[in-house]
This record gives structure tokens, C-alpha cells and sequence, in this order.
């Protein structure tokens, strides 16, 4: 699937991924290839990305992830 991480001021990460852990508002979960469509709020916490080569992981504030067709746009306050 491919991922964008955004904040208002610049682009953090895009490229592809094969699984991200979100902190959710409601709870932690996980997105994966072919998942079903999904729009969600986030609190502040760590996003884990891995893709074929490593695992990365970004500390954001609060914000939103829409899941649609293998493609993952998180939108973020701030990455610290």
C-alpha cells in the first residue's frame, strides 16, 4: 500500500508500506494491504511504519488517517 504523512507545513514520509500501527482515539490498531476502507482520529502517540527494508517510527500530535484503495493519508498537527 502506499502511505503520505502529512503536517501543515511539509510532507514527512511517502512511500510504500506493508503494515502501519496508528495510536487511534478509540485504541491502537493496525492497517494492512487490501484493508477495507477507514477514516479515523488519532491522539498524540507513535506511528510504525515497515515496508520491505525497516521499520520507522514517528512521534505525532493528534490527527487523522483515511484508509482508501491500498492508499493511507495521515494527516498530523506535528511530528516531533
Amino acid at each position: 500500500m502506499f502511505l503520505d504523512i502529512l503536517t501543515p507545513e511539509k510532507k514527512i514520509y511517502s512511500g510504500e508500506a506493508n503494515a502501519v500501527s496508528f495510536p487511534g482515539t478509540a485504541g491502537a490498531f493496525q492497517v494492512l494491504n487490501n484493508h477495507a476502507p477507514l477514516i479515523s482520529s488519532l491522539k498524540a502517540g507513535q506511528i510504525k511504519v515497515r515496508n520491505n527494508k525497516e521499520e520507522l517510527f514517528f512521534s505525532v500530535k493528534s490527527g487523522f488517517v483515511e484508509v482508501l484503495k491500498n492508499n493511507v493519508t495521515v494527516l498530523v498537527e506535528a511530528v516531533e
